[in-house]
């Protein structure tokens, strides 16, 4: 029998050693594009039909019929308009993308940390609310297979980023849902949980919103709430940024929610917990 020769056994090795780990799945919620393999039940027909909101580039909600709101100085960050004693501060707009998908977000804030915290059982809804470019909803989605987010957004150019995002990525258990200012849209009892990153602060009409998320939850909804410590000045984020516990249980205690639980394991946010009854 033939020797086979020593440059022939090393490329066969080197061949299989990298088909092998070719091979291995990406863990989930990786920042590498992957392609992932979802066995999630379809059914994205349900939420197509109903996350569909009335909303045209000059919506204007209904005038309140509560004296929550008060108008007072407008700074440089904030919209003039004060909810519980703080002032509401600008919508970051689309054009920031880019730095919501910044590679050092994982570094300064740590969001598999948080992704790790947020708890979805098989066949439970998610929606994610001022969604944005998708950062924390496909992640979500490519953690939990068998739930499914609905990501919601007033911006239609963030909405067209995530669907054209989980697109790419294969990602089926991810509805991209086009929100109104005052309202979430989606129907009562709809949801099993609600997701916000720094987002609520920026809500122009938050006493709306929230209730209209407190509809959409079941009962025991969990709500998680992520914002930046308004206590902690080494935290490098605008003032009207950030937000402390003690005003969002404030604010959340309004629209009929509880505080459960507060995490601050993350190195600028806190990671709050409340729930419907």
């Amino acid at each position: 029998m033939k020797k086979i020769p020593l440059i022939a056994i090393l490329l066969i090795t080197f061949g299989f050693t990298y088909w092998a780990f070719t091979k291995k799945d990406s863990p989930p919620g990786d920042d590498r594009e992957t392609e992932i393999k979802n066995d999630t039940e379809d059914n994205s027909e349900y939420w197509e039909s109903v996350t569909t909101a009335d909303q045209t580039p000059d919506y204007q909600p209904p005038h309140p019929e509560h004296d929550f709101y008060s108008d007072g100085p407008k700074t440089r960050d904030g919209i003039g308009k004060y909810y519980q004693g703080r002032e509401i501060a600008h919508v970051m707009g689309h054009p920031a993308i880019n730095w919501l998908e910044r590679r050092e977000r994982e570094q300064e804030e740590a969001p598999k940390k948080a992704l790790d915290l947020i708890k979805l059982a098989p066949g439970e809804v998610l929606a994610d609310i001022g969604a944005g470019s998708g950062y924390y909803s496909l992640r979500i989605a490519m953690n939990h297979l068998n739930a499914r987010v609905v990501s919601v957004d007033i911006q239609p150019e963030m909405i067209d980023f995530l669907k054209e995002r989980a697109e790419q990525l294969e990602i089926n258990n991810v509805s991209p849902h086009l929100g109104k200012i005052d309202d979430i849209g989606l129907p009562d009892q709809s949801i099993n949980a609600a997701l916000m990153v720094d987002a609520y602060h920026e809500f122009s009409h938050p006493y709306e919103m929230m209730t209209s998320i407190a509809s959409a939850l079941k009962s025991g909804g969990r709500v998680y709430l992520l914002e930046y410590r308004e206590e902690d000045p080494d935290v490098p984020i605008k003032p009207l940024h950030k937000m402390s516990q003690e005003q969002a249980k404030k604010e959340m205690a309004l629209a009929g929610l509880v505080w459960d639980k507060t995490i601050d394991d993350l190195p600028w946010q806190h990671f709050m917990v409340f729930r419907k009854p």
